[in-house]
């Protein structure tokens, strides 16, 4: 690697690290050393702003395996002199909690299954620029975004269908997102056309076109798109209070809004634990993580799929 170096400007310090191999220019790389300072600021300032918001987590995570004696001497420290993990006993023994993370986790799968399915299948077709009708298509789902029955409407429909008191009415009505069915057509019409005509030319069909060679180009997108409805399900709530009554049918969510909100803590004595150590802020603070980890886990798998997915669905070319 050859390194020439410039001369310095008194106003910007500018250096210049050109970087050769086998004689040939590779890269080009430009640092403007009176810049420096504002960089640290801002990595100062992103640094702290992170850090605010890992606070909370941490904060949940440190309560809820603190004996509560400790809790009350240093309640805003994160650092547990004493870790027991009874909350965490109790909280996974409670029978509501079980039906929950059951409900929870199979709405989550099989609704983010069909909203991925009916998004592709629908953003396909409507890429095509020859597709008739194609516009006036467009124009009612554009409609639907600013424009919905509300809240009462939407429950007589419910009704109406008989999905009251079931998990399918958590999953059916919000199937399909008009915003990011718009956002994936956008991102599917940026796949080069020659592509599908070579393999219509091989004797390729629709359906196989789409597996083969949409799908698979398309993967940024669909990661992204299905962290959105993973998060969205397993976080949804308001609408298991609208449909639901029978709380065996609860999603973890309702659980932990009655459990924490409503301050509808359950009978600790009745599992078995020492109510001089666990009480109902602890366990408040361990359903809370229970709840919210399972999610977070799944965030990093689809990390470098999401800035790339997002990006390239609002880029023309």
């Amino acid at each position: 690697m050859k390194k020439e170096y410039i001369r310095l400007n008194e106003l910007i310090k500018l250096i210049e690290l050109i970087e050769y191999k086998n004689g040939v220019l590779v890269a080009v790389k430009k640092i403007k050393i009176g810049s420096l300072g504002v960089d640290i600021i801002l990595y100062v300032v992103v640094g702290l702003f992170a850090l605010a918001c890992l606070y909370p987590f941490v904060y949940v995570l440190s309560s809820s395996i603190t004996p509560y004696e400790d809790y009350l001497k240093a309640p805003m420290s994160i650092i547990p002199r004493n870790v027991i993990l009874d909350a965490y006993y109790s909280v996974l023994s409670f029978p509501l909690i079980q039906s929950g993370y059951k409900v929870t986790v199979f709405v989550t799968i099989l609704g983010t299954f069909i909203n991925l399915l009916l998004l592709i299948t629908s953003a396909y077709p409507l890429s095509k620029k020859d597709l008739k009708g194609r516009r006036i298509i467009l124009g009612f789902i554009i409609f639907t975004m600013f424009f919905n029955g509300g809240l009462i409407p939407n429950y007589y429909l419910v009704r109406s269908l008989k999905l009251l008191n079931s998990v399918w009415a958590l999953i059916l009505p919000g199937a399909i997102s008009p915003f990011n069915l718009i956002l994936m057509k956008s991102f599917i019409s940026q796949i080069p056309d020659s592509l599908e005509e070579s393999a219509v030319i091989d004797g390729a069909n629709e359906i196989r076109i789409l597996a083969n060679i949409i799908i698979p180009l398309s993967t940024p997108a669909i990661a992204t798109f299905a962290l959105f409805h993973a998060v969205g399900h397993w976080n949804s709530f308001f609408s298991a209070v609208i449909y639901l009554n029978k709380r065996s049918s609860w999603p973890l969510m309702l659980v932990l809004r009655e459990l924490v909100i409503e301050n509808a803590v359950f009978e600790v004595g009745q599992i078995g634990v020492d109510l001089t150590v666990v009480t109902p802020f602890t366990i408040k603070m361990a359903t809370i993580a229970v709840a919210i980890i399972p999610i977070m886990l799944v965030y990093p798998f689809l990390q470098r799929f999401f800035m790339k997915g997002l990006l390239l669905g609002a880029i023309k070319g």
